[in-house]
């Protein structure tokens, strides 16, 4: 976007919003960043073409969704509306940080827990790693209201097969490479633990869709690591997705299971194939929805089917009647 007298680029770095400004100068160009928040989601929202007011769009895990205003080309800004406040973010910290994965690769994620904490707290890790989808810092009223509020840590890990990094961060964990992203997720659990944040009895995950792949895999595959493990709408049965609508559509992103070749790779990770009788597993709650036309909801009731059958007594199991792939709205 552009002003009368500058030109603004913005951008993405290391999975935090960040805005340069750019002048045109006799010796080229002079690139300075706007003083915007750190940490956040950054957009620029207007520019006068003929004048020199910009205004910027900004959120955090601790800020609603705000709008920054500037009348000098960025020099002085000023909030000037922001969605209300769903809970007091003044005791909590947002933090990033990096943990290394099992091929070396370092995989960035974000903390939100209590300023003033001392020792592990009770956390909740989320990602997703699929289809070039990046996850970025946003507010939740929800969760610092009903999970921050009691003292405890919420951690978002930016793993391979999104899209934090572009197209190569996407294809790191493509088809056949999709176990990239299930070691980067233990990865940062391992690394959470380390740091001294949580420990592995205090941390749940969470995902949906193909986070509830992501989790679901995490489970079968590295039980030790949690103490709760959440599945939500997700896809579990790979070698029989493609059957189940509308799975088909997905083969791009996972493989097709009619290949023998790409069947041999979703088979070492396909969560349902892999529940254990004799293995520990911490509590499970599974979710879907009847009326799911995204993942459809037998993924989960067969997950679920099978991991009490094998005798993982804490499993739960929730089937929404109402909305969709998304949930209920509100009425």
């Amino acid at each position: 976007a552009r002003t009368q007298d500058r030109l603004f680029i913005n951008l993405m770095d290391n999975v935090r919003g960040k805005v340069i400004a750019c002048d045109r100068t006799p010796d080229g160009w002079s690139l300075k960043p706007v003083a915007l928040p750190d940490n956040g989601n950054v957009g620029i929202s207007h520019a006068e073409h003929f004048g020199s007011s910009v205004s910027f769009s900004f959120t955090d895990f601790l800020t609603p969704s705000s709008i920054i205003w500037s009348d000098d080309d960025g020099e002085t800004l000023e909030t000037v509306k922001s969605q209300p406040a769903r809970f007091d973010a003044s005791p909590y910290v947002s933090e990033q940080f990096e943990a290394r994965s099992k091929d070396g690769t370092m995989i960035p994620y974000f903390v939100v827990r209590p300023r003033d904490q001392n020792g592990p707290v009770p956390a909740l890790l989320y990602g997703y790693g699929g289809f070039e989808v990046p996850l970025l810092p946003g507010y939740a009223g929800i969760r610092g209201k009903l999970w921050l509020d009691k003292g405890n840590a919420y951690v978002q890990a930016n793993i391979r097969g999104g899209g934090e990094f572009g197209p190569a961060w996407h294809q790191a964990a493509l088809k056949g490479k999709r176990q990239n992203a299930f070691d980067d997720f233990a990865a940062v659990a391992e690394d959470v633990v380390k740091r001294g944040i949580t420990t592995a009895a205090q941390l749940g995950i969470q995902g949906g869709s193909n986070g509830g792949l992501l989790t679901g895999t995490s489970l079968t595959q590295r039980p030790e690591l949690f103490g709760a493990v959440i599945i939500d709408v997700p896809l579990l049965d790979m070698l029989r997705y493609t059957e189940l609508p509308p799975g088909a559509s997905w083969i791009a992103e996972y493989g097709d299971p009619s290949r023998p070749e790409e069947a041999a790779w979703l088979a070492t990770y396909s969560p349902y194939q892999h529940v254990a009788a004799n293995v520990a597993y911490p509590p499970v709650l599974l979710m879907t929805s009847t009326a799911d036309d995204r993942v459809h909801p037998g993924h989960a009731r067969k997950m679920a089917a099978r991991l009490q059958e094998a005798g993982h007594g804490r499993t739960l199991f929730f089937e929404e009647t109402e909305g969709g792939h998304g949930g209920r709205g509100d009425r």
